[in-house]
C-alpha cells in the first residue's frame, strides 16, 4: 500500500513511517520542517520527503495518515476532504497493525519516554526482538521504533488527542494486554479543561482491557487510584512502598516480588533521582512479569545509557556543567532540580525553566510554580509573555520575555553557579549555545 503521512516529522509520526516501511508498505511524507533527532532517523529510510503542506505536491496515495498537528484550512488536509481521499489517524494506524501482537503501553503524565526505553532495553538485553515505538530518542537504540519478529510490542501511550478528527486518546487505538499507568496529573490545558476528563480518557482505555489484561501502577498515586476505582476488568499490580510481596524502597534502591528481595547497585544506577528510580523500578517488575530475571535486570539496568533531553548530560564548559530535560510540568521540574542537588549537594544549581506548555501558562500550576521559586535559584523564560506566569511574586523577579534578556542576564550572573538545568519541552539550544558562548568566553 502506498501511504503518505502529513506532519511526518514528529516523533510519534516518525516512528511509525518506520514501522510502516518494517511492514511493507510504501511511504511517503510531508511536514513544513525536517529538524533532529527524526529528520536524522528518517534519512535511512529513503522516503520521499515534501516539505510544506500545498495542495498541488500531495502525491497520490492508497492512503493519508493526518497528524494531531494538522487541523482544517491546511491545504492537503482540504484536498483530502474535498476529494475523499481515504485517510486516518497515526494512532489508528498503528492499532491496525498491533492486533496480533501483544502490546505493553506505558502511559501517565511522566515518566512515559524513560520508561518505555528501559523496559525496551531490558528486552534487548535478553536476547528479545520486541517491537518498539518510543516518543524520544534513547540512547542505546539505533531507532527510536521497530516492528520487531518477537510478538511483544512495547509502545509508549500517550493521553494526547489522536487527530483533529478523532478527539479519543491516542492510546484507545493500541488494545493493549499490559497497561502501566506511572502517574496522573493535570497537563495539556489545551484539550482538557480539568484532571477529570483525563481521568475519563483512562477510564475508557481500562473499559477496553481483556479479562487476561493486566493494570501496573504505584499505590501512592491518588489520581490513578481512582481511576482504577471507577471501574476495573482485569488484573492490576499496585507497586507498594516497603510491600514485601509487590514492592520497592528508593534507598536503597530495592524491589520486592514474591517475599523476596532484590537489591540494586545504588552507585551503578545509570539515572538519577526519585523519579527514575520509579521508573527504573516499574520497568523492572513489568520486564518480570513477562518472565525475565529480576536479578538480570537489575543487571542490565547498569547499561542503560538514557534518553535524550531527559535529564541529560550536555557538558562540561569552563568549569561549568549544564544539564538538558524536557520538563515542562512543575513536578517534572521539581523532581529534575532535586535530582541533581541531590547527586551535586556541594554545588551551586541554577535551573532555568521555559514555560513552553499550554498547561503551564494558563496558570493552573501557578502555587507549584510559586513554591519552586521559592526553594530554588530559578530563572523563568516565557516567550508568550504570559500575564500567568509573569504576575506571580516569586517568579517575577526573574523572569524573562525573551531569550535575548535572558541571555543578558546569564552575562552578570552565570559566574556565580556551577550547574545549569535547562528544562523546556521547546527548542532547549536556543538556550544552551549561549550558555556555552559564556562559559568558553570566561
Amino acid at each position: 500500500m502506498k501511504i503518505h503521512i502529513l506532519g511526518i516529522c514528529g516523533t510519534f509520526m516518525g516512528g511509525l513511517a518506520r514501522i510502516l516501511v518494517q511492514s511493507g508498505h510504501t511511504v511517503s511524507g510531508s511536514d513544513y520542517q525536517f529538524y533532529p533527532p527524526m529528520s536524522d532517523q528518517l534519512e535511512d529510510l529513503d522516503l520521499r520527503l515534501i516539505s510544506g503542506y500545498a495542495a498541488d505536491q500531495l502525491p497520490q496515495a492508497d492512503l493519508y495518515i493526518i497528524g494531531n498537528n494538522l487541523s482544517r484550512g491546511n491545504e492537503s488536509v482540504e484536498k483530502i476532504l474535498d476529494k475523499n481521499f481515504p485517510y486516518q489517524s497515526g494512532p489508528r494506524m498503528l492499532g491496525s497493525i498491533l492486533q496480533d501482537r501483544k502490546v505493553v503501553a506505558i502511559s501517565g503524565t511522566h515518566g512515559k519516554t524513560t520508561t518505555t526505553s528501559l523496559i525496551v532495553h531490558l528486552f534487548k538485553e535478553a536476547g528479545i526482538d520486541v517491537g518498539f515505538l518510543i516518543g524520544g530518542v534513547c540512547n542505546n537504540l539505533e531507532h527510536s521504533a521497530h516492528l520487531g519478529s518477537d510478538d511483544i510490542f512495547v509502545i509508549e501511550a500517550d493521553e494526547y488527542d489522536s487527530a483533529f478528527f478523532d478527539k479519543r486518546s491516542k492510546f484507545i487505538h493500541y488494545n493493549p494486554s499490559t497497561l502501566i499507568v506511572n502517574n496522573i496529573e493535570f497537563d495539556h490545558a489545551d484539550i482538557f479543561s480539568n484532571l477529570t476528563e483525563i481521568q475519563k480518557q483512562f477510564h475508557h482505555i481500562l473499559k477496553i482491557m481483556p479479562k487476561t489484561g493486566v493494570v501496573f501502577g504505584f499505590g501512592d498515586d491518588q489520581n490513578v487510584s481512582e481511576v482504577l476505582d471507577m471501574g476495573l476488568w482485569c488484573d492490576k499490580q499496585i507497586l507498594q512502598q516497603n510491600d514485601k510481596d509487590f514492592g520497592y524502597i528508593l534507598d536503597p534502591f530495592t524491589i520486592f516480588k514474591n517475599g523476596k528481595e532484590y537489591a540494586g547497585n545504588n552507585n551503578l544506577l545509570p539515572l538519577d533521582g526519585s523519579h527514575n528510580k520509579k521508573n527504573m523500578i516499574m520497568a523492572v517488575q513489568v520486564a518480570a512479569s513477562e518472565g525475565l530475571s529480576i536479578n538480570k535486570c537489575l543487571n542490565n539496568l547498569q547499561s542503560f545509557q538514557g534518553v535524550k533531553r531527559r535529564l541529560e548530560h550536555v557538558g562540561n564548559f569552563g568549569g561549568k556543567t549544564i544539564y538538558d530535560d524536557f520538563a515542562h510540568h512543575p513536578t517534572a521540574v521539581r523532581g529534575s532540580i532535586e535530582a541533581i542537588v541531590t547527586k551535586f549537594p556541594e554545588q551551586k544549581l541554577l535551573a532555568i525553566v521555559e514555560a513552553g506548555s499550554n498547561t503551564m501558562t494558563s496558570g493552573h500550576h501557578n502555587e507549584s510554580l510559586n513554591d519552586i521559586a521559592a526553594d530554588f535559584d530559578v530563572c523563568w523564560l516565557d516567550t508568550s509573555k504570559s500575564p500567568m506566569i509573569n504576575s506571580m511574586p516569586k517568579i517575577n523577579e526573574s523572569f524573562f520575555g525573551s531569550h535575548a534578556d535572558l541571555e543578558a542576564e546569564m552575562k552578570d550572573k552565570f559566574k556565580d553557579y556551577d550547574i545549569f538545568l535547562i528544562m523546556t519541552n521547546r527548542d532547549s539550544q536556543k538556550i544552551i549555545q549561549p550558555l556555552i558562548r559564556l562559559c568558553a568566553d570566561d
